[in-house]
């Protein structure tokens, strides 16, 4: 199978197959693609409507119920009362910017450094923004300043924003989207195609590359940015000691590494509350976004203080809507109930339940070529060939697509599009999983 070209959803509901569907559903959509433009895509073959939700589950306006393996921007689930309660008892009070003093907002930022560890839980800063785009812009644009360069290093199907800065170290958002002149690529991690201490030696040796290649055009490297479970590459979430070793590589450069724990922060991973603690990484900054606010719109930067100390003297940094208020008060609300429901050990749980029920699926289905991840993100390599490990994206996208029509949500990702995203919220239960393992186990057996 051929890969799909980077920017392409493998899953996207193509508008030719529109015939096939409800003439309620095709009005929907012949709607929105008058309303909103052509930039806007929808999931599935058989778009999925929805009126509704409430923890893992989602309905449409007929009253079907969908599983969501998928969402984690409500990390807490759809509609979590304590959330919902929080934003609004602070809408009904005050929303305002970070201008004038307010506790809530050093509050939330004194619990949110608690749970670093190292220089950023002993100094660190925290800066607020409203989306992980602006967050991984922000953070660049402090390290470009701190440097004094502008290199910036990422990994080959990287996804980071949508600003013009950070899409420009997106490359994952496809060849109509070019990068900057001073980014540069590394190879994906593929713990499944290459033997452990190959894979970190590759990696490092293609980083050192990079920043020669970086110097060699008269720049200097800014950046190592990094999703910790490489989820756009296609979740790769061994080996663990893989950024220690870069971070000695860019440090030498003189470049600061950044940690985008966008997708895969707030006790994803189960075993720790950052992705970039599994690999007993000490960071210079840290994005955070998706999941914070439980679907409203928050996210921030985490960053040594001697890193920020110059940017912060000269160069005003203000956001009407970022740390505002209520945005801070669905941030603690989302926090205190990752803590207090004990949200990270349930993804270390349920998240092992998962894998080890996808992994007694390889043992009966060819097309399943790997199973990995940590806590609740679980990649699944769908092959055409096992012992060519020749990526299989079309049958990854009948997967995607025959789940769908059993009302279970969920994606795929990686360079070929052919790696099943699982990816639900944190609150996950034992009998969701065995839900979505029948689901898939019985679409496999019809592919």
């Amino acid at each position: 199978m051929t890969a799909t070209p980077r920017g392409k959803m493998n899953n996207a509901f193509d508008p030719a197959r529109a015939e096939g569907l409800d003439a309620v559903t095709r009005a929907m959509i012949d709607r929105r693609e008058r309303l909103l433009g052509p930039a806007y895509r929808l999931f599935y073959q058989e778009p999925v409507q929805v009126s509704r939700g409430r923890g893992v589950l989602l309905w449409d306006r007929d009253g079907n119920e969908y599983l969501d393996a998928y969402n984690n921007v409500v990390s807490v689930g759809h509609a979590h009362p304590a959330v919902t309660a929080a934003v609004s008892r602070q809408m009904d009070t005050l929303c305002t910017h970070t201008r004038y003093l307010q506790d809530g907002i050093l509050a939330y930022a004194q619990d949110l450094l608690g749970t670093f560890g190292g220089e950023l839980a002993a100094r660190g800063r925290t800066m607020f923004t409203c989306t992980g785009s602006e967050a991984n812009d922000l953070a660049l644009r402090i390290a470009q300043h701190r440097t004094g360069r502008r290199g910036i290093i990422v990994t080959s199907e990287a996804y980071h924003g949508n600003s013009s800065l950070s899409a420009g170290f997106s490359p994952s958002l496809g060849e109509h989207s070019p990068l900057g002149v001073y980014v540069r690529r590394v190879r994906t991690p593929d713990s499944y195609r290459l033997p452990r201490e190959e894979l970190i030696e590759r990696f490092v040796a293609d980083v050192a590359e990079q920043i020669h290649d970086i110097e060699r055009h008269g720049e200097g490297l800014a950046a190592f940015v990094a999703d910790s479970l490489f989820t756009s590459d296609g979740i790769f979430a061994e080996p663990t000691t893989l950024l220690q070793r870069v971070a000695e590589v860019v440090h030498a450069a003189g470049g600061l590494m950044v940690a985008d724990e966008v997708q895969c922060g707030f006790a994803r991973s189960g075993d720790r509350f950052w992705g970039y603690q599994r690999h007993d990484l000490d960071p210079d900054i840290v994005t955070l976004g998706k999941p914070m606010g439980n679907g409203y719109p928050v996210a921030g930067v985490v960053v040594r203080h001697d890193v920020v100390e110059r940017f912060g003297h000269d160069t005003r940094y203000f956001n009407t809507f970022g740390g505002n208020t209520v945005a801070m008060a669905a941030a603690q609300a989302t926090f205190d109930v990752i803590r207090d429901e004990g949200l990270q050990e349930n993804a270390q749980r349920i998240g092992g339940v998962l894998r080890t029920g996808l992994e007694e699926l390889a043992r009966r289905h060819e097309a399943i070529g790997d199973v990995r991840g940590a806590g609740l993100y679980c990649g699944v390599e769908i092959v055409a060939n096992r012992g060519e490990k020749s990526p299989d994206a079309a049958r990854a996208t009948a997967i995607v697509n025959g789940l769908r029509e059993r009302r279970v949500l969920i994606s795929a990702t990686g360079a070929a599009s052919n790696v099943l995203k699982i990816r639900p919220p944190l609150v996950f239960g034992e009998e969701h999983a065995t839900r979505l393992l029948g689901a898939l186990d019985a679409v496999l057996g019809e592919a």
